[in-house]
């Protein structure tokens, strides 16, 4: 399996996801039968670990419990020559499903994010965010009806009316915000629920109707009341928590006024790239380590003195 370690957290695996053949029932079939088969157990969009926190991997051919135990079992794709898939276990109960992998526990993957390698990570919220689509899609939102999974498990159809349904991306903006002139400084403000003193980038869903340029400005003018001009593309991130595709930008203030809504955010303030080396030494983490938002703030930290 090919590894970056330049890539964004959840990004850094490559499979190759066979989106010509997996269309094929018997290949996909076959696969899942072959001799060296991975399967990824998880449990309500949490990884099955074992009692050292590593997710617990099985073969195929020797699962035939754990599969007729299954509320999905979808195609993930190939490493090399081997199929790896996912299986939800989530109708059966926590306990019940630990036992049927041999499994310690259950946890978040972002718990575990810091002791797994880039390609593993990858891998595992790609399962998480599949699965979790299918659990919220076994219905057709048009009339109804179950709908049945086809695809290897990236799609599902309606058979009452034909309806394809494919998963959902759900696009957000985050960005790092630089005020106008000297000194050099970045906007952080503090979300609702965030604890006293904590402070982060600013982010936002993409609406209806707008280029990803347009929601960064929006979001900033809305939370912040920042007027933000010049907006510049720095990198993406798969979020799948659930369904989630950040997209991380730069962009320059008109002005250093503030007015914050006191609804998303309840303060916010420029910062110097001191005061954020300060806060760093004392404890105050640059961003989560899994999230866009720490390449942001340490790329803007490395750009300056």
């Amino acid at each position: 399996m090919r590894t970056d370690e330049r890539a964004m957290a959840y990004g850094g695996g490559w499979l190759d996801r066979s989106g010509g053949r997996r269309a094929d029932p018997d290949w996909v079939a076959a696969r899942l039968a072959a001799a060296g088969t991975v399967l990824l157990p998880l449990w309500r969009d949490r990884c099955l670990v074992t009692a050292e926190r590593t997710p617990v991997r099985l073969s195929a051919p020797d699962s035939a419990a754990v599969l007729a135990a299954a509320d999905e079992t979808v195609f993930l794709g190939l490493d090399g020559e081997v199929a790896v898939f996912a299986v939800d276990l989530s109708g059966r109960g926590e306990q019940e499903a630990a036992g049927l992998v041999g499994a310690a526990s259950t946890v978040d993957v972002r718990a575990i994010f810091t002791g797994l390698g880039p390609a593993e990570a990858a891998i595992q919220g790609y399962a998480r965010g599949l699965l979790h689509w299918h659990r919220q899609q076994r219905h057709c939102g048009s009339c109804g009806t179950r709908t049945v999974t086809t695809f290897g498990g990236h799609a599902r159809t309606c058979d009452a009316c034909d309806r394809l349904l494919f998963p959902r991306i759900e696009p957000a903006v985050i960005v790092l915000v630089e005020a106008p002139g000297s000194p050099d400084r970045c906007l952080l403000a503090r979300h609702r629920g965030a604890a006293e003193g904590s402070y982060s980038t600013l982010a936002g869903f993409v609406e209806v109707g707008e280029s990803l340029e347009d929601a960064v400005r929006r979001e900033v003018a809305e939370e912040a009341g920042v007027v933000v001009g010049d907006v510049a593309y720095q990198g993406s991130q798969a979020w799948p928590f659930p369904a989630g595709l950040m997209v991380g930008f730069r962009a320059t203030a008109v002005s250093d006024r503030i007015a914050v809504d006191g609804e998303e955010l309840l303060e916010a303030r420029w910062f110097t790239r001191d005061e954020l080396r300060e806060r760093a030494a004392g404890g105050r983490p640059l961003g989560r380590v899994d999230s866009i938002d720490h390449q942001l703030l340490t790329g803007w930290l490395a750009g300056g003195r």
